[in-house]
């Protein structure tokens, strides 16, 4: 017995196929005849032109691109969306140019939706950004590379410069934070801060993750409703002359 023969693939199931490669709208599509350099001969390609960009194709079923040279491309589609108006050097019937002059409209109502994409995307980047992050000064004014016992001594030591540090973890990874609350008496708590690919996690009954190490400090701050304060010296200050013995 003879075997049988694939089905066609639906014209349908094709078009689709073909809209996976690119979202620019399809203007014009037919035959080209388009030489091959490497080849030096000419064949015949389903071509279509998309935006300003020429899509080949073995045959009119095919789904996947050809890689190869525009050859003599149509000129009256090509100029049309490149140079955004209709050429006028070349014979045309009423119906292309009507075709032409709708490509024309589309292809100018394309670019200016992209165009106020682009503006506001720049715009929003202008926008400040919530969680902000200092370039000059990457890491909170309260972070200080002290040991778990020292930041201890310069809460109890120091209350009026706040409540709050951030300091280095036991490995060379993770942070900790180190606070000073006083409600019945004055204790000190220290909380994990796992660092996990590009966020940090607060290790609390329900972590917590968040942007970056300025989003810890400001939950923090946050939660307590402000009875917990960064420890901050002031800027005549040095690390060396606050209260507590190294």
């Amino acid at each position: 017995m003879m075997a049988k023969k694939p089905p066609k693939p639906a014209p349908r199931k094709i078009f689709h196929e073909r809209l996976k490669i690119t979202a620019l709208p399809l203007y014009f599509d037919g035959f080209l005849l388009v030489k091959r350099s490497e080849y030096q001969e000419y064949k015949h390609y389903w071509t279509e032109l998309r935006g300003t960009t020429l899509f080949f194709y073995a045959d009119k079923k095919s789904t996947i691109t050809e890689n190869t040279e525009s050859g003599e491309e149509w000129r009256r589609f090509i100029l049309t969306v490149t140079e955004l108006s209709v050429p006028q050097h070349v014979s045309l019937l009423p119906g292309q140019v009507i075709r032409l002059h709708e490509i024309l409209e589309r292809e100018k109502k394309r670019r200016t939706e992209t165009e106020q994409m682009l503006s506001s995307s720049m715009e929003k980047e202008k926008e400040p950004i919530e969680d902000y992050v200092d370039v000059l000064n990457p890491m909170p004014a309260c972070f200080y590379t002290v040991s778990r016992k020292e930041a201890t001594e310069m809460l109890e030591k120091n209350p009026s410069l706040g409540n709050m540090i951030l300091r280095p973890g036991s490995d060379s990874r993770n942070y900790s934070i180190t606070i000073r609350q006083e409600i019945d008496m004055p204790r000190i708590k220290h909380y994990k801060v796992m660092s996990i690919g590009k966020n940090y996690t607060i290790e609390l009954e329900k972590p917590v993750t968040l942007p970056n190490l300025f989003s810890v400090i400001d939950y923090f701050v946050t939660e307590t409703r402000g009875n917990l304060r960064p420890f901050i010296y002031s800027s005549d200050e040095t690390l060396d002359s606050l209260e507590f013995s190294m």
